[in-house]
């Protein structure tokens, strides 16, 4: 791959700060938003490697982000190991296949799978009662399940797969949406580091942007977990925000398949 220009390395870093403040406050969007971000802003041209260069972009960017949120006591590992043990096979299977799908089909396909997402999350939430009751380590088996479905479909897709995994936490384990916002960015980053090697092997990967994007991403996450952590205190206003970022990028995604 070419060289990234100044400009190029310059929309990066503020590419990766906006997408890491987005990944740091709703455990979800990396991918998703750094996909489109990489091929039209940033400008690389082919959608494999911008899907290759974004998992291992987010990836890195959600190791880096969960910092925060776990001084904060929002992660709980016990569901955080289970769900990304078995989401880590379903993306590794997810992504041999989704390599052999043409790269802008994926991102047609998933923004309709966002729009379901989103009407979920808006249905309801686990109440604080339900939440502390639900130990995890009662709920392997729908952990493990739920892990390996959002896994693959984050292979499948070539993202972190925070707008599945949020979701699947609360569901599976009964979580408040800031818990599941902080436990998902440890699966979010085993998914994409998985997704990230695979297309690596193919040479989809490009390293110089990646490494910008993730530099951008250092104070963005940070910023974003403190976002999270204020808006947790408003019953609701978490799942919202989540919903309508989902609805408004998969609207972006489904208008600019509509014109192409």
């Amino acid at each position: 791959m070419p060289e990234p220009s100044f400009i190029q390395i310059l929309l990066a870093l503020l590419c990766g700060g906006f997408v890491s403040f987005m990944l740091g406050m709703i455990g979800g969007g990396g991918s998703i938003l750094a996909i489109p971000l990489l091929l039209y802003v940033v400008g690389l041209h082919n959608a494999h490697a911008a899907i290759g260069t974004a998992a291992l972009a987010v990836a890195a960017s959600a190791y880096l982000n969960m910092i925060p949120h776990a001084r904060a006591g929002r992660v709980r590992w016990d569901a955080a190991f289970t769900f990304a043990a078995s989401g880590v096979l379903g993306a590794a299977l997810g992504s041999s296949l989704g390599k052999l799908v043409d790269g802008h089909r994926l991102l047609d396909y998933f923004a309709g799978l966002m729009c379901i997402v989103a009407v979920l999350m808006l249905r309801s939430t686990p109440s604080d009662a339900e939440a502390s009751r639900a130990g995890a380590s009662r709920r392997y088996p729908q952990l493990c399940g739920t892990g390996l479905g959002a896994g693959g479909l984050s292979g499948f897709f070539g993202i972190g797969g925070g707008f599945l995994i949020v979701p699947g936490l609360m569901f599976a384990a009964q979580m408040q949406i800031v818990e599941a916002i902080g436990t998902s960015l440890f699966a979010v980053g085993s998914f994409g580091l998985t997704t990230a090697i695979n297309y690596s092997i193919s040479g989809d990967v490009d390293w110089p942007v990646a490494a910008v994007f993730v530099l951008g991403g250092t104070v963005g996450g940070w910023m974003g977990a403190r976002a999270a952590g204020r808006l947790a205190h408003r019953r609701g206003t978490l799942n919202r925000v989540f919903a309508g970022v989902i609805v408004l990028v998969a609207g972006y995604m489904l208008m600019h398949a509509s014109q192409g």
